[in-house]
């Protein structure tokens, strides 16, 4: 069910951290499995829906005052799935590209992939270069997909890559803080998300962008992904617009009443 007009030209408004920037919204998508066994078909016809379902996220995410918008595709953990399975995730992920890739590129997208890239094909790897290097000076939507991504197996990378400027000479152990460290990951120099939503009914964020959650508000929908779209990233702003972030502050009017 779409959100009245009202409801729609309210979410219309761009929230982001300063309150007049683009959003930067990250999403877990979750539920394709469940959703085609609801429907006695094969996993595969879930992850095939969820391609759909991320062309029309794409598609409607910019007129909702989203500019960035990170979506988990697979996680280190999924190659532990039926080879099977995991061969049909590769090859949505190349066929996504190979049938958008033009439409993202004329449509001012930048397309970016985190995520480790040791283990991936050598197609695959193709795919993905040429992805990012075909629309690399865009700027008018940011799509980041977490491919071979894991927040723990990150925050491991990031830590490494300072460990090595450390041994070769290039930085000291007392120049680390949060800022040096944040750099490091494989998300940087991306801002942190300010809302991340999660499909298909659970409530965690399974190793999705720890680092950079710590601030960030999380929504859960109870929707399949194969079903996800404009209308339901709609709700999540909205919801998203009615709280108060605070960035472990005090409200001014806590501390007036407080006076």
């Amino acid at each position: 069910m779409s959100l009245s007009e009202g409801a729609a030209s309210r979410a219309l408004r761009p929230q982001g951290p300063a309150g007049g920037e683009a959003l930067h919204v990250a999403i877990i998508m979750d539920g394709n499995g469940r959703w085609a066994k609801q429907r006695g078909l094969p996993r595969a016809f879930g992850h095939r829906a969820g391609v759909a379902a991320l062309r029309r996220t794409v598609e409607g995410a910019e007129a909702l005052g989203v500019g960035r918008l990170t979506v988990f595709g697979f996680s280190t953990e999924n190659w532990t799935r039926p080879q099977r399975e995991v061969s049909e995730i590769l090859g949505l992920m190349k066929a996504y590209f190979a049938s958008d890739l033009g439409r993202l590129e004329r449509g001012g997208v930048r397309v970016r992939i985190i995520g480790r890239r040791e283990n991936l094909s050598s197609d695959l790897l193709a795919i993905v270069d040429e992805a990012e290097a075909r629309t690399a000076k865009n700027e008018k939507f940011h799509l980041q997909v977490a491919f071979n991504y894991g927040g723990r197996a990150d925050i491991a990378d990031a830590a490494r890559r300072f460990a090595r400027e450390v041994e070769e000479g290039r930085a000291r152990a007392s120049d680390l803080d949060e800022q040096r460290f944040e750099a490091q990951l494989s998300t940087a120099p991306a801002p942190a998300p300010d809302l991340v939503i999660r499909t298909g009914c659970e409530r965690r964020l399974s190793n999705f962008l720890l680092w950079e959650c710590a601030y960030a508000e999380l929504i859960f929908q109870d929707v399949y992904w194969p079903d996800y779209g404009p209308d339901h990233l709609r709700e999540a702003i909205l919801e998203f617009q009615s709280r108060e972030r605070r960035f472990g502050q005090v409200a001014v009017d806590d501390v007036l009443a407080a006076g």
